[in-house]
């Protein structure tokens, strides 16, 4: 089995018990990471039943209620007011612990949201966090052709969590992101850690552009390994597609011209301390060093820092 085949889930490949995307540890070699993406019709809902998964919601458009119960039976709930497209700017989301149900609604219209997993030791009280859209941290990474917007609601520092991290990037068209090729699969303390990753994509034409209504929005994304650990993807990505990176090098992700790449990416690892810490690919890692030279691409924040 080549790695596309493998590594790849295009859209409508990976659905299971009522969700359109759904990754697990049922994917053979993978075990740390969830995904669980999917459309709600207004007013209907989704639940996810407690377990050793720690949970993050975020509405990828439209507007969502959580509900959960923790393992004493206490229920609690938000309202979260998402976006109307994650092309539109950031989004507020919720933490939810593992151990707990959760419940999700669309309210408001339909809704389509994405449910970040990670497998968690502890259990965090409360079993519930709103984490407002104002808190969300936007950052401008790179310059020039390799500038990207990076939305960071689920990293140490601003979320609490056991295990998970994620946060979401937009790339705008003909722009190049997850970039120099980098990776974190060793654990090596203050300097590397070791973290599968989950790239859920999707693709639209840039504001303005005059696409045509038949247009075919698509991405590029590179994963490749070592002598050692080989792994080796290149793939055209789509609206609802997903890559997984179980080690390796991983970039450029690579944003056509006309068209705004998106991708949420969600981490977790066995390490003992939950850290983000990647190493780049020696061969390319200089190309950091030219971005002091250069400009952030002024069409970037998308939908504006709020």
């Amino acid at each position: 089995m080549t790695g596309n085949e493998r590594w790849v889930r295009p859209f409508g490949s990976a659905t299971a018990d009522g969700w359109d995307v759904v990754v697990d540890d049922r994917v053979d070699g993978w075990a740390h990471t969830a995904l669980h993406v999917t459309t709600i019709e207004d007013g209907a809902s989704r639940t996810l039943a407690p377990d050793a998964w720690e949970r993050l919601v975020v509405p990828l458009q439209g507007a969502v209620s959580v509900t959960v119960v923790d393992a004493a039976g206490t229920s609690t709930s938000c309202t979260l007011a998402g976006r109307s497209s994650v092309f539109a700017g950031p989004t507020d989301v919720a933490y939810v612990s593992r151990d707990a149900s959760l419940t999700v609604t669309a309210v408001r219209g339909d809704a389509r949201v994405a449910v970040c997993g990670a497998r968690a030791a502890r259990p965090l009280t409360p079993a519930l966090h709103h984490l407002p859209v104002a808190d969300v941290p936007v950052e401008l990474r790179g310059a020039g052709t390799a500038t990207r917007e990076v939305r960071n609601f689920g990293v140490p520092g601003v979320l609490d969590a056991d295990a998970l991290i994620a946060c979401e990037v937009v790339t705008p068209g003909g722009n190049w992101s997850s970039y120099p090729p980098h990776k974190h699969d060793e654990h090596r303390p203050g300097q590397e850690s070791e973290l599968e990753e989950v790239y859920y994509f999707e693709v639209a034409p840039e504001a303005g552009s005059p696409a045509s209504a038949g247009a075919d929005p698509v991405g590029y994304q590179r994963v490749y390994g070592t002598d050692e650990r080989p792994i080796d993807v290149f793939a055209e990505v789509r609206t609802g597609d997903v890559v997984l990176v179980p080690h390796g090098w991983h970039g450029p992700a690579m944003a056509a011209p006309g068209y705004d790449l998106y991708y949420l990416n969600v981490m977790a690892g066995p390490g003992p301390e939950r850290a983000w810490l990647i190493c780049d690919d020696p061969a390319h890692g200089w190309v950091r060093e030219t971005w002091a030279a250069q400009p952030t691409d002024p069409r970037l924040p998308l939908g504006g820092i709020r």
